[in-house]
């Protein structure tokens, strides 16, 4: 990934990045070339020397027994968004602009290894479950089901881990861009409704 000096992300960034419930595609290079699923993930900073990422997909995705070519690749996005020119500050004082887009980024490489015994799967699920369930007022949990349809539904994935070598991240939030722009750039996200992007560029500031 290109990353410019003023772009890289910082490692509480990246680590909110990793932390915050979400998805992932994740990305293989196998005998039948290129394949990609996009997965909710959970980060486990506990295996291996950087954490993995945990997910499961169908047992009938062709991606967990095909074998892959060297390292897999998770791509996580955070928040992203059009950045009209229409909000600097600079527009009205020389009209110098153009469009751009702001976005995090990160691009998580390791070795993928395959669970396929349940408890493992029983463990991830539950664990996943709870992130996305977290601050419901009736949160709902795995065992709310029946156990004999948890089982089956168990047997119907497959567990996939990232465990993580190396992380390429980025943040292009206006950091690049003066104080009175960058403020320009979160008043329109905000009004726009992209209070997570707005907060993202008001973070981005040194």
């Amino acid at each position: 990934m290109y990353i410019p000096a003023h772009f890289s992300a910082r490692p509480e960034s990246l680590r909110n990045l990793l932390a915050a419930p979400g998805a992932a595609n994740l990305v293989t290079v196998t005998d039948q070339g290129l394949l990609a699923t996009l997965l909710p993930f959970a980060y486990n900073p506990a295996v291996g020397e950087h954490g993995a990422l945990q997910a499961h997909m169908a047992r009938n995705n062709p991606q967990w027994s095909r074998v892959p070519t060297g390292e897999a690749l998770a791509i996580i996005q955070g928040p992203d968004d059009y950045i009209s020119p229409s909000w600097y500050a600079s527009k009205a004082e020389h009209g110098r602009v153009v469009p751009t887009w702001n976005y995090s980024t990160a691009h998580v490489y390791g070795e993928l290894v395959v669970h396929d015994d349940a408890g493992w799967l029983a463990r991830h699920v539950r664990h996943l479950t709870a992130l996305h369930e977290d601050g419901r007022e009736e949160p709902w949990a795995v065992d709310d089901a029946p156990e004999k349809f948890i089982a089956g539904q168990l047997r119907a994935i497959v567990g996939v881990e990232l465990v993580i070598s190396r992380i390429e991240a980025k943040e292009k939030l206006s950091q690049n861009r003066s104080e009175a722009d960058a403020e320009g750039v979160a008043a329109g996200l905000r009004a726009s409704g992209r209070e997570a992007s707005a907060a993202a560029v008001e973070r981005a500031r040194p």
